[in-house]
C-alpha cells in the first residue's frame, strides 16, 4: 500500500486519466455508451421479429460500444490501451454492419416473415429467393 501512495500523490502513472475535464468526458462517454447498450438490450428483448431485433442490436449497441471504446481512448490517451480502443472502434464499425446484413439475408433465405403486414420490396433486379419460381443463380 505504501508503494501506491507516492505514485498517486505525484502523478507517476498510477492513474492514467488527467484532470477533471478528461475525467468528466470519460464519464459522459461511458454513460452514453451504457444508455445505448441498454436500449439495444431492451430492443432485443421487446421487439417482435428477427429483423427488428437485428436492427436494435446492430445500431444501438454499435453506438454504445463505440462510445465506451472512445471513453477508453480519452482516458488512456493515444498510446497503449487508448490505441487498442481506436482499433476496437474500427473493428466494430467494420464487422457489426456485415454481421447484421448476413443475419438478415440468412433469415430472408430461410423464409422468416416480417411482423405485421410488411413485405419484401419487389421489382426488377431484386434478389428475393422466397418468391415462387425465383431463379436460383448457379455458382
Amino acid at each position: 500500500m505504501d508503494l501506491l501512495v507516492p505514485l498517486v500523490a505525484d502523478g507517476g502513472g498510477a492513474t492514467p486519466g488527467g484532470g477533471p475535464v478528461r475525467t468528466a468526458v470519460t464519464i459522459a462517454l461511458v454513460l452514453v455508451g451504457l444508455f445505448f447498450l441498454g436500449v439495444g438490450a431492451v430492443g432485443l428483448l421487446r421487439l417482435p421479429d428477427v429483423y427488428n431485433r437485428m436492427h436494435a442490436t446492430s445500431k444501438a449497441t454499435t453506438l454504445g460500444a463505440a462510445s465506451v471504446f472512445l471513453a477508453g481512448f480519452v482516458h488512456f490517451g493515444p498510446q497503449g490501451a487508448g490505441l487498442v480502443s481506436l482499433v476496437g472502434i474500427l473493428f466494430l464499425f467494420l464487422t457489426a454492419p456485415t454481421g447484421a446484413h448476413m443475419i438478415s439475408r440468412a433469415a430472408q433465405r430461410m423464409g422468416v416473415d416480417f411482423w405485421g403486414d410488411v413485405t419484401w420490396p419487389g421489382g426488377e433486379g431484386v434478389d428475393d429467393p422466397t418468391r415462387e419460381g425465383a431463379d436460383q443463380t448457379e455458382r
